[in-house]
């Protein structure tokens, strides 16, 4: 059973948590890029890329080593983050008839469905997003349907538009850039989309500053089409440079590839400028900011962890985690514990007094022992989905993949594998022989988890006649 967490506001400070009172309650920062790779910050081993001002976050917070998104692909993960449940607990494990929510699909986030927005909007904290939604792009699906009270952004990827590589076989229709729930631009350029966000994401400080706030900031980068603003293009070598000008305004997936340290570089501006903001707005020390991203790369990297974005390998759900916020989380810590994105939803809640729903099944846990008290994971396990089937589980350092192909396009059936990823976090050596029990042991509770999910499970929403965004004007 999942526990309520309400708190009164007013309480002092009891076991580490927080003081709620209305003056003293914390504000939260999410930034949550999209397919950006374990190793993909300098702080955790990326030779690639270059990211200080990330780096020095987590030299004044905690680097999180085990979190991991709610699943390996866009859609499902942000359902994760918005709601602390597994995908495919609320349907949204994938999209009608994709992997992923296209343009006018009929399904989306159901509205019965409580986001952390809206339980901090109840909460009495002004809520604001500015980036990229994909939970559903029909109007009754929007962010401000589900608790935003601002929102600035893309109602999906930027890749799904007229530009996309394969757009004979999918027929993408314009790409709108909406304020609030009207489209106010076609195809933005993606040059400028981490830019833009920043700038509504640093005004939404400044005009919010005297009051609660949650600033949730999905950038559309680094998935593909890469893009950087001029300044950072101005850093990438001279002949990609020269490619980048020919191509004019063809946007060339591949040319478009090689700017990927140069739209890291930016994405770390930009958590800079986030940063700069809190401080000369006097809100620094009373700000909880997460960086982490959606899940594993396409045009990053993952290393040392076997397997990028769309995979149940670690490489497609174990992403790179910060945590900061002064003198409430010791700074240069590495947290080694078991934690998800879906744990970001119970632990803000409690921190700002609010209630998670008692109603129905909440997956996430309260994070806040183990990122202040150095307590051991809430989690004794962690289920791994692709789209709806159920591929793996963890527990401890044990890892059991339920079928794995024995080689790439093989015709041999798939064979289950058992993983030490204390010793093994590549995943490389298959030890299921020489521990049954611990394989006997996993099965257990996928066996459990799935009885439970059957039991547990709840609908998205369908829109009747979908349209495209782009039909629709302010």
């Amino acid at each position: 059973m999942i526990a309520v967490l309400a708190c009164v506001l007013g309480i002092s400070v009891l076991g580490g948590r927080i003081a709620t009172a209305e003056s003293s309650r914390p504000n939260f920062v999410i930034v949550f890029t999209d397919d950006q790779g374990y190793a993909d910050l300098s702080c955790f081993g990326g030779t690639h890329v270059s990211t200080p001002r990330i780096d020095q976050m987590a030299a004044e917070g905690a680097r999180l080593t085990n979190f991991y998104a709610g699943a390996p692909l866009c859609t499902p993960s942000r359902a994760a983050l918005m709601t602390g449940c597994y995908p495919r607990r609320v349907d949204m494990a994938t999209g009608s008839d994709f992997t992923v929510l296209l343009a006018s699909d009929s399904k989306g986030l159901h509205p019965d469905e409580v986001t952390i927005a809206e339980v901090l909007k109840q909460a009495g904290y002004a809520t604001g997003m500015f980036g990229k939604w994909h939970l559903g792009d029909q109007v009754e699906f929007l962010p401000t349907r589900q608790g935003f009270d601002e929102f600035f952004g893309l109602p999906y990827s930027h890749d799904i538009a007229p530009h996309h590589p394969r757009q004979k076989h999918f027929g993408f229709p314009p790409l709108p850039l909406l304020e609030g729930e009207d489209a106010i631009e076609m195809n933005p350029d993606p040059d400028f989309l981490t830019k833009r966000i920043t700038e509504r994401a640093v005004r939404f400080i400044e005009v919010h500053k005297d009051e609660p706030f949650f600033l949730y900031v999905p950038h559309p980068i680094p998935h593909g089409p890469l893009g950087a603003s001029p300044e950072f293009v101005a850093q990438a070598p001279e002949e990609l440079q020269q490619k980048l000008a020919k191509d004019g305004n063809r946007i060339n997936y591949g040319t478009r590839r090689k700017l990927f340290p140069q739209a890291i570089s930016e994405i770390d501006w930009s958590v800079g400028q986030i940063l700069d903001a809190l401080k000369s707005n006097g809100v620094d020390e009373n700000t909880l900011v997460i960086f982490t991203t959606d899940n594993g790369p396409t045009a990053g990297k993952a290393t040392p962890l076997r397997g990028k974005k769309g995979t149940t390998f670690e490489g497609g759900q174990r992403v790179p985690a910060v945590f900061r916020w002064p003198g409430k989380i010791a700074a240069g810590q590495t947290i080694n514990e078991m934690v998800t994105a879906m744990d970001i939803f119970p632990t803000l809640a409690g921190l700002a007094g609010g209630e998670v729903p008692s109603d129905r099944v909440i997956d996430g846990k309260d994070i806040w022992p183990v990122l202040t008290e150095q307590a051991a994971s809430p989690h004794e396990t962690f289920y791994y989905f692709s789209d709806n089937d159920l591929k793996a589980v963890r527990s401890g350092k044990w890892k059991l993949h339920l079928s794995l192909p024995q080689k790439a396009n093989a015709k041999t059936p798939p064979i289950p594998a058992l993983y030490d990823l204390e010793s093994d976090i590549g995943e490389k050596h298959d030890v299921m022989a020489e521990h049954p029990e611990v394989v006997s042991r996993l099965r257990s509770y996928v066996d459990a988890f799935q009885n439970e999910l059957a039991q547990n499970s709840r609908p998205a929403a369908t829109a009747d006649d979908p349209k495209p965004l782009s039909k629709r004007s302010p």
